[in-house]
């Protein structure tokens, strides 16, 4: 087994290094804080595999021209609640948000808001963008497309993303119901935080080219398939394959954004697929107002009721209580606030080395 290390640091000056770093690919100020806001919110999270470890192969993309640091950025709607966002080959950190906040205006206006965006980039955690909404006491949610590496049911052949989906549920005196989970068995970065360990990964993760399964994290490499949810026949996978499909569907079909196979790869030693439908990874974000369906304040008494009940759910293990969806991420996050975000030693000399790139100090 590999040896692990780490280093600890504060949120702040993580943003500050990152949001330098996208000023120095051109970015405005504004745009470039935002995206730093995303990904040390992933880190700060929990979900390190979207955090600043994406930053090294954001930069490669701005470089190969597959994102618009300047991006012309523009909203059509042909019905009121209802909009669309060509992000121009905008990174997806700024673009996802911009279209929240449209979906979160015209919810304040309508009761409901969605907005759909294609010509987009990866867009880092679902999760932060549906709990924009939350803000204003809305339930939001977000969904993205992504590379093909998932292999429907029953198939061989990379047709689908990890193709997140988030819901964000706001509560009373509790926290919110966050729920941020990819379509796949497990996500791609899963197995790049398991081939820094040296693990192996669990059976029902990935199969190797031929179909059969494996428990290399680097099977996909050697093209292999990551597995939708449920992994097999016997355990639904069936269900997880339709999950990533609909994302697909309203992601990339729905708004004109490339879908299925033809999504564009996130690495950059391979090219987009020649003529490919679409433009870019598709999004698609909206909210709803809860004083729309009851009074609000009712709506949120009853979310207390349910988190706090099913948190007093009689656990298996009398050790591991049962949780509720975004408990995780938010107990580590509270951690992490104040203790600071470790980073994995590989991690820190990939940005140290992107530092020495730009003349940027770590």
């Amino acid at each position: 087994m590999t040896t692990i290390s780490y280093e600890t640091f504060p949120t702040e000056r993580l943003k500050n290094f990152v949001q330098a770093v996208f000023e120095y690919q051109d970015f405005s100020s504004q745009h470039a804080q935002t995206c730093a806001d995303v990904l040390v919110s992933a880190d700060a999270r929990g979900i390190d595999s979207h955090g600043v470890a994406r930053l090294s192969g954001y930069v490669r993309l701005i470089e190969k021209g597959r994102i618009n640091p300047k991006p012309q950025m523009q909203f059509s709607q042909n019905k009121k609640a209802v909009a669309q966002l060509n992000a121009d080959g905008a990174i997806g950190l700024v673009s996802a948000p911009l279209a929240m906040q449209r979906a979160i205006d015209i919810t304040q206006d309508l009761g409901s808001g969605w907005c759909g965006i294609h010509h987009s980039n990866h867009f880092g955690i679902a999760g932060y963008h549906a709990l924009m909404a939350v803000q204003h006491d809305f339930i939001g949610i977000a969904m993205t497309n992504a590379s093909p590496l998932v292999s429907p049911a029953r198939g061989k052949e990379r047709m689908l993303g990890t193709n997140p989906i988030a819901v964000a549920i706001p509560a009373g005196e509790e926290e919110p119901f966050v729920l941020d989970m990819a379509t796949s068995a497990a996500a791609n970065g899963k197995l790049e935080i398991a081939q820094r360990h040296g693990k192996n990964i669990p059976e029902g993760w990935v199969i190797n080219a031929d179909g059969s399964s494996s428990k290399d994290p680097l099977a996909l490499k050697d093209g292999g398939m990551l597995l939708g949810l449920g992994s097999d026949t016997d355990h639904g996978y069936h269900k997880g394959y339709g999950l990533g499909a609909w994302v697909d569907i309203f992601s990339g079909v729905l708004n004109g954004g490339s879908f299925g196979p033809w999504a564009p790869p996130f690495v950059t030693f391979l090219d987009p697929v020649a003529n490919q439908p679409g433009q870019g990874l598709g999004h698609f974000v909206g909210c709803w107002d809860p004083a729309a369906f009851r009074d609000i304040s009712e709506f949120k008494s009853n979310m207390d009721l349910w988190i706090r009940r099913f948190r007093e759910t009689t656990p298996i293990d009398p050790h591991r209580p049962v949780l509720v969806p975004g408990d995780p991420e938010r107990l580590l996050e509270q951690e992490r606030i104040h203790t600071g975000i470790p980073i994995v030693n590989v991690v820190v000399n990939d940005l140290e080395q992107l530092g020495k790139k730009l003349g940027l100090q770590l």
